[in-house]
């Protein structure tokens, strides 16, 4: 089963190597990691995905609330609706004049943007729950992917 983890950290030097420690000391790998600042430049937010079983992500969490640095810790699961979770991907794609309009009209669909475009290639930004983004990736394959980037799932809490 897939987690996603939520941690508030405050801004210290090795917080990220610690947290991460966490994980592969427990022999559990981090599928995605995603840290910024929040809005109060002392703390980040670090948003980690992994999966396995409940005893062990359990363990975990009890383990990360142990760290000094650490303010809060949430455990999501993946149909939680209580939160809103999100990824961003950036695509370029190989085009022609004869294709560029066909990706356009898959673009649209999706409610992603175009935010380069060159002779032989575009390049799209796609925002959105994991599913969303596979299901645009598998529909511009056929055209090529020249390229392709995505970024950690990011989590927020509804209440």
């Amino acid at each position: 089963m897939k987690h996603t983890i939520s941690v508030l950290v405050r801004n210290q030097f090795g917080v990220l190597a610690r947290v991460a420690g966490l994980f592969s000391g427990r022999g559990y790998n981090i599928d995605s990691l995603s840290v910024a600042e929040t809005q109060d430049p002392q703390f980040s937010r670090m948003t980690i995905v992994s999966h396995g079983d409940e005893a062990v992500l359990e363990q975990i969490v009890k383990q990360l609330n142990k760290l000094i640095d650490v303010v809060k810790v949430t455990d999501y699961h993946d149909h939680d609706k209580d939160c809103v979770m999100r990824e961003l991907a950036l695509i370029k794609v190989h085009t022609t004049p004869q294709t560029r309009g066909e990706i356009m009209q898959i673009v649209n669909i999706f409610r992603a943007k175009v935010v380069d475009i060159s002779p032989k290639t575009m390049m799209i930004e796609v925002t959105g729950p994991e599913a969303k983004l596979e299901a645009l990736i598998e529909m511009l394959r056929p055209f090529g992917i020249k390229e392709m980037v995505q970024s950690g799932r990011v989590a927020l809490s509804r209440k």
